[in-house]
């Protein structure tokens, strides 16, 4: 799991960095980097939770950022929605993409996350017995 962690950091950070560095404006917002802003932690939290004393709270904590990650993108999405709907083509659609883009990535690390602490649930109680 510590290596799955670190590969959707990667993903996020790499986001984060696409849609900053990608941005139409001369002057993007900060705004844009909050993928990464879930990304690079995620990754310390893979490298940390490569230590086996240590990787029941690093993935516990990454799962709580991917929870976070998953509430604000899709919260910014919904506060966002008439963007969405909306048949004027001189809306900017890419930046609400990027964010639902973000939310989907995180809900599905999260899912990853939940079925990965079922199995450890199961295999720890199978080995005591």
């Amino acid at each position: 799991m510590p290596n799955i962690t670190i590969g959707f950091g990667a993903i996020l950070t790499a986001l984060g960095l696409f849609a900053y560095f990608g941005a139409a404006s001369d002057n993007p917002s900060m705004t844009a980097l909050i993928p990464a802003f879930i990304g690079i932690p995620l990754i310390a939290c893979g490298v940390v939770a490569r230590q086996e004393k240590l990787r029941m709270h690093a993935m516990h904590f990454a799962a709580m950022l991917g929870l976070i990650g998953t509430i604000a993108a899709f919260g910014r999405a919904v506060s966002k929605l008439s963007v969405i709907i909306t048949d004027d083509p001189t809306v900017d659609k890419r930046p609400i993409r990027l964010v639902l883009l973000t939310g989907l990535i995180c809900i599905v690390y999260v899912a990853v996350c939940v079925r990965s602490f079922i199995v450890a649930r199961r295999r720890r109680r199978a080995a005591n017995g």
